[in-house]
């Protein structure tokens, strides 16, 4: 399949290289001329505008934005609409919040534009590997473009999930048990680490990452976090946040569902920039190994 990128950040990189390898035509765009350059010597082919990537990609155009939350998103869409007609398909994989999605969706459907809001998860080396989508929108837009979906995914990674807005919501929601995850990790290696035992912290991950019931990605993140640094030294315990977790707990308190957990861990996250801890280098640890994610200043 032929289609665009628009932003080339750690994922939208990664998944224009992901889509090279199987085989489809994807076109780059990013504002800054130097990303664009970055790509191109890696095989994938550019566009150095709008208006170029629009017009290589002929008659049935398909664009996907990796782009930050927000406003970015809003001023790109309205740069793009100009040059896109009847059945052209717009893709948010970004993380965008889901009630934003449907008012976008909305206004391209008024254009015969088809949106799909796609959350996608599995980090860095998922974007490259393997990710995983959570796919709502245009059934119509999907149906052409599945086929991308599940190349660009891991084995069973993707899915449907209906009307415009869904893909983020849960995708939110993922983030939203994201932040309880990790606190939770954090928390307990907080124990570990003020006990008065001297733990290999790197042996007891190993351990836990193979057959324990908290086996998990994140165990095995921190594993090799704690194979450089027993002390996670560079990290400064201060964790900050891309938005998600907020979100989650205002929709659930919108639709009064009590969620103590997730709250508790992004009022955490707030107080980590005040109150720099332990816990907060553990979370920065597993953040920075699944997303790169860089540190906060203070």
């Amino acid at each position: 399949m032929k289609f665009g990128i628009i932003g080339l950040g750690k994922m939208g990189h990664n998944l224009a290289l992901n889509a090279r390898d199987h085989h489809h035509h994807v076109i780059a765009y990013n504002r800054s001329q130097e990303k664009i350059d970055q790509i191109s010597k890696q095989g994938v082919d550019t566009a150095y505008s709008l208006q170029e990537l629009c017009e290589r990609l002929g008659k049935q155009k398909v664009i996907m934005l990796m782009l930050t939350a927000g406003k970015p998103i809003d001023l790109t869409i309205q740069s793009l609409v100009p040059y896109l007609k009847t059945g052209d398909i717009i893709i948010d994989a970004g993380n965008s919040f889901y009630e934003d999605s449907i008012r976008r969706s909305k206004m391209l459907a008024r254009k015969g534009i088809l949106f799909l809001d796609s959350g996608t998860s599995g980090g860095v080396d998922g974007a490259r590997n393997g990710a995983n989508f959570m796919i709502g929108g245009s059934l119509k837009a999907f149906k052409k473009t599945e086929q991308l979906f599940k190349d660009l995914s891991v084995k069973g990674g993707y899915a449907y999930f209906g009307k415009a807005g869904s893909g983020h919501f849960v995708k939110m929601v993922h983030n939203g048990i994201e932040y309880g995850m990790m606190q939770a990790i954090g928390e307990g290696m907080d124990v570990i680490d003020s006990s008065n035992f001297n733990i290999n912290k790197e042996k007891l991950c190993s351990v836990w990452a193979n057959g324990s019931v908290i086996r998990s990605w994140l165990i095995e993140l921190l594993k090799e976090a704690y194979s450089k640094s027993q002390t996670l030294k560079g990290y400064t315990g201060s964790v900050g946040m891309s938005g998600e977790g907020e979100w989650t707990v205002k929709t659930a308190k919108r639709l009064k569902v009590n969620i103590p957990i997730i709250k508790g861990s992004v009022n955490a996250r707030k107080l980590s920039i005040r109150q720099p801890s332990y816990q907060g280098k553990v979370v920065q640890a597993l953040r920075y190994g699944f997303g790169r994610h860089k540190q906060v200043k203070r």
